[in-house]
């Protein structure tokens, strides 16, 4: 009972970035866990800088974490940047998106490396093609000798009725005898 209660006592504080997006934090200082509000859910902050409606500069240097609040007249200090820009770039290098040429040169690539693959395999298949036709003519020459591979099935039905026996054929008839006389 008492874990609910502090959970209710929790109060979360909404802000609205410049661009309009809203976002809650238990409170807006360094090494606050801090999320997007959108209608279904909330999501983690991504990791950068971040102007606030008020003109003050949210720092997210680990995803949902708040690094520092700043005003939005200071500058950062020298250090942190590079780190910053340098992490930044790596990611970006990471992240980063093909442009045609280098699609084009890795299609040509692959297509080169198919090319080869196809040589190489190429005099095997036409000498495993040439072993499979050999095969499939012995086959041929074996089965086609005048024999048949089994002698035919002819069907003999039973011409012959089958007498069924009648029980007390004179007798006024209980029930099993009348039920045999039917299946007479």
């Amino acid at each position: 009972m008492e874990l609910l209660n502090l959970q209710d006592e929790i109060k979360l504080e909404s802000m609205k970035l410049d661009n309009g997006t809203v976002i809650e934090a238990e409170a807006f200082e360094a090494n606050q866990e801090v999320f997007i509000v959108t209608e279904d859910e909330r999501i983690a902050l991504p990791v950068g800088e971040y102007t606030l409606e008020d003109g003050r500069i949210l720092v997210v240097a680990e995803e949902g974490v708040i690094a520092e609040m700043r005003d939005g007249g200071e500058e950062a200090p020298a250090e942190e940047p590079a780190q910053e820009t340098e992490e930044v770039e790596a990611n970006e290098e990471e992240m980063s998106y093909a442009t045609k040429e280098e699609l084009s040169a890795a299609v040509e690539e692959m297509k080169a490396m198919i090319e080869e693959i196809k040589a190489m395999m190429s005099p095997k298949e036409e000498e495993m093609a040439e072993e499979v036709k050999e095969e499939v003519k012995e086959e041929e020459v074996e089965m086609s000798t005048d024999e048949p591979a089994a002698k035919p099935i002819k069907h003999s039905p039973d011409t012959k009725p089958v007498d069924m026996h009648q029980f007390s054929k004179g007798a006024k008839g209980d029930t099993l005898s009348r039920i045999f006389n039917k299946l007479g």
